[in-house]
């Protein structure tokens, strides 16, 4: 089965050094989408205007397959 790895960049880029053994992409994506939902509870009012949160999702090889980006911004 093959691995993937989710990276995290917010205030610091978090690498995913263990990796997830899952069935396909598919899986992939539904898992850093999971993720990723629970990862925006757990900021808790820390995303400020200005500052992206960014998750990769990387196959066995290190090749990037999705990037998920929430973005503040501040109205002008």
């Amino acid at each position: 089965m093959p691995r993937y790895y989710l990276n995290v960049t917010h205030e610091h880029t978090q690498i995913d050094r263990v990796g997830e053994d899952l069935p396909d992409k598919h899986a992939a994506w539904k898992e850093a989408t999971v993720m990723a939902g629970q990862t925006l509870q757990g900021i808790d009012g820390k995303l400020v205007p200005g500052r992206e949160w960014r998750m990769e999702v990387k196959d066995e090889f290190q090749n990037i397959l999705f990037v998920l980006h929430i973005n503040a911004e501040k109205p002008e």
